[in-house]
C-alpha cells in the first residue's frame, strides 16, 4: 500500500529542514528561503500562520531538499 504524505505545518517543516543541516538564508513575505551548504541545496517553505501545507507543496519541497518528512 502506497505511503500517504502526512499533514504538517510550515513550522514542523522548518523544524524537519533545520534539523537536516539547512539554515535561514532569507525571507521575502511569507516565504522561508532554507540553504543547505552541505548538498547544496535551496528549499523554499511558504508560511502561512498554522496551516497544513498542501500536499503538493509539500511534496515540492521535499524534491528541492532531498528529502522526505515524517
Amino acid at each position: 500500500m502506497p505511503s500517504k504524505s502526512p499533514r504538517i505545518t510550515a513550522k514542523q517543516v522548518i523544524r524537519q529542514l533545520k534539523a537536516a543541516g539547512f539554515v535561514e538564508a532569507s525571507q521575502s513575505g511569507s516565504h522561508l528561503k532554507l540553504f543547505n551548504a552541505e548538498s547544496r541545496r535551496t528549499a523554499i517553505v511558504p508560511i502561512h500562520s498554522s496551516k497544513v501545507i498542501p500536499v503538493g507543496t509539500l511534496k515540492s519541497i521535499e524534491k528541492q531538499a532531498g528529502i522526505k518528512f515524517l
